[in-house]
This record gives structure tokens, sequence and C-alpha cells, in this order.
């Protein structure tokens, strides 16, 4: 019973750890956060581009009515300008009418026709009859001439107002012009900005996918650890197993291990979680069955570390070091094991013989 629970904790402790060491990347519920902001951040730069393309909308109705203010701007320039040719040819033509008439008036025959009339009246009635008419007829043409002049005048000063009015319309429009391309411009910015965001938004729920998938297995994997460790306890404690595991206790795992190797408390944990396992030739089952590289290999996916299956990969996938430290692999052709401080290793040593702690026996120490 003491064995059982004495495995427990330590199966414990490696799952304590194992957790510690996997979760270095980002959980499930990290990328869910991440999801949630980068769909918050699109919302914003949606509601943005939204907004632009309202305000783009306005300036666009803008230029519509400009358009068509402009147009009727230049038919009252137009009529205007219809209108001033019509006054200037009135004007002349009343200028060579009146012209005429007083050719007509003063140089009819051989002296002065209106003098004529004047000295051959027959009565003052008649002479100021002949002098009333003349006077009206230079007013009449007077007052046609001034009233001409006064019409081409107020229609030149109506064309100028109209024609800085529709300057002041073209300004207008060239400005609502360069906004229109502004809008535009931020529009285009922004739209990339939330196409962006969206395929972050995608990318972040395929890690949250992968995420949840990594930690399906690794409770999976922590599940069949614990219960493989549960059984070997369990057969160790009925009788089960080698007379040494039997009649030996299994040795706790230290609470603190220290060393260069980063990973050395959480391998080291695992080595000790496995004591008592047989050693099978080819075993990679924990709890149940182990070689030696397979133990080891064990120990380092408990850290979160991938290494090669066999051990002369796990030798040249490494790093030596002169310099051991617990965690370190303990090398020696053909032979791995878990080297866990002060001369000693957690071995699956041969067929028959339980993983068990030794004196070290190496060649080389190996370090990831």
């Amino acid at each position: 019973m003491k064995n059982i629970i004495r495995t427990l904790i330590a199966l414990f402790a490696v799952s304590v750890l194992f957790t510690t060491a996997v979760f270095a990347e980002p959980s499930s519920k990290e990328l869910e956060k991440k999801v949630d902001n980068l769909k918050e951040a699109q919302q914003e730069k949606k509601a943005e581009v939204s907004s632009l393309q309202n305000q783009l909308q306005t300036i666009l109705t803008k230029l519509d009515e400009l358009e068509v203010a402009l147009d009727k701007k230049q038919k009252q320039i137009e009529k205007a300008e219809k209108d001033l040719a019509a006054a200037k040819k009135r004007e002349k033509q009343q200028y060579q009418d009146m012209k005429s008439r007083i050719v007509y008036m003063y140089e009819e025959g051989t002296g002065s026709a209106e003098m004529e009339k004047i000295l051959n009246s027959q009565s003052i009635s008649e002479l100021l009859s002949v002098v009333e008419y003349a006077q009206n007829l230079h007013t009449y043409d007077r007052n046609k001439l001034n009233e001409l002049i006064a019409t081409k005048k107020k229609i030149e000063k109506l064309r100028a107002k109209l024609k800085k009015q529709k300057a002041e319309l073209e300004d207008l429009q060239a400005q609502y012009e360069e906004q229109s391309r502004t809008l535009n411009a931020l529009i285009e910015e922004k739209s990339a900005e939330v196409a962006d965001l969206g395929e972050q938004i995608q990318a972040a729920a395929r890690a949250v996918e992968e995420a949840k998938e990594r930690e399906r297995k690794e409770a999976e994997e922590r599940a069949r650890a614990a219960a493989a460790a549960a059984a070997a306890a369990q057969n160790r404690a009925a009788g089960g197993g080698s007379s040494q595991a039997a009649t030996q206790p299994i040795p706790r795992a230290p609470v603190n291990v220290s060393g260069a190797n980063p990973n050395g408390q959480t391998i080291v944990s695992a080595a000790y979680s496995q004591l008592g396992v047989p050693y099978v030739w080819g075993g990679t089952s924990p709890g149940v069955a182990l070689d030696c590289s397979g133990l080891t290999q064990y120990c380092y996916r408990c850290a979160g570390i991938s290494i090669p299956r066999t051990s002369g990969a796990q030798l040249a996938g490494g790093t030596i070091v002169s310099n051991p430290s617990p965690g370190d692999i303990c090398w020696t052709p053909g032979h791995v094991a878990i080297y866990i401080g002060n001369g000693q290793m957690i071995e699956a040593q041969q067929s028959g013989v339980p993983v068990k702690i030794s004196s070290v026996r190496v060649s080389y120490y190996v370090r990831y």
C-alpha cells in the first residue's frame, strides 16, 4: 500500500511538472482570448470603414448636387451672354437709327430740312409744333439709347456675378473631389486592415483547434501514464514483478533539483515515476514496459522535448557536456539512462531487472 501511495505521489508531481513544461505554449483559453480580441479589433475597424463610407456618400451626394448647380449656372451665364449680345445689337441699331434721323432732318435736300420747316411755317402754332416734334424725337432717341446702355451694363454685371458664382462652385467641387480621394484612400487602407485581421482571426482559430488537440493528446497521455503507473503499483503490491521490486521501497523523487539543465526537475521526476516498471526490449509504454531509450524518451517528452528513439540517435541529436546536471542523459555504447545527481542514474537496464537507480556508468553526458 505504501508503494502505491509513493508511486501516486511521484506521478502527481510528474503530472504537475509536465503540465507546467508543456503549457509554455499558449493554452487554448489564451488563444481563444486572442481570437476574441482580434474580432473586437476587426469590429472597430469595420465601424471605422462604415463611418468613412457614410462620409464618402455624403460627399458624393454633394458632388452630384454641385454638378446640377454648375450646369444651371452655366446655362444662366450662356443666357446672360446671349442677352448681352442682343442688347449690344439693339444699342448699335438704335444708334444707327438715331444717326439716320439726324441725317434726314438736318441734311435732306440742299439745306437743313428741319430749318426749312421752321422758316416756312405759316404760324406760331405750326412753328411750335415743328420745334416740339424735333425735341420729342431727340428726347426719344436719347432716352432709348440710355435705356439700352443701362440694360447692357446690367447684363454685364449679372454675367460677371454668375461667372464668380460658377468659379466658387468649381472651387467647392475641387475641395469635395479632394475629400473624396482622401476618403477612398482611407477606406482602402482600413479595409485592408479588416482583411488582415480576418486572416489573423483565421490563423488564431486554427491555433485554438491545434492547442485543443494538443491538450487532448496530453491529457490522454497523462491519463494513460497514470493508469499504467497505478496498475504497475497494484501489481507490485500484489506480489507481481521481480523480487527486487517487491522487497525494496521505491525512493521518492527529490523536491528540488538544481543544475544547468533547465528541464532537470521535470525529467528527473518523470524518471522516478517509472521506478519498478518492467524492462521490455523495444518497450515505450510508461508504467507498463520500457527499454533504456524508451525511458529517456518518455522522461524528455514529459518536459515537452522530443528526442530520437534510439540511443545512438539520442547521442547524435544532443549536446555532449562535461559538467553533468540532473536531467542529462548518461550514454554508453548501446545504452542510455537519466542522470539524477550525486553520481547516480535511473535506467531500464535489462530483461528481468525493472527500472532502478544505479551508480553512473557513462561515456558521455548528453543534454537537450
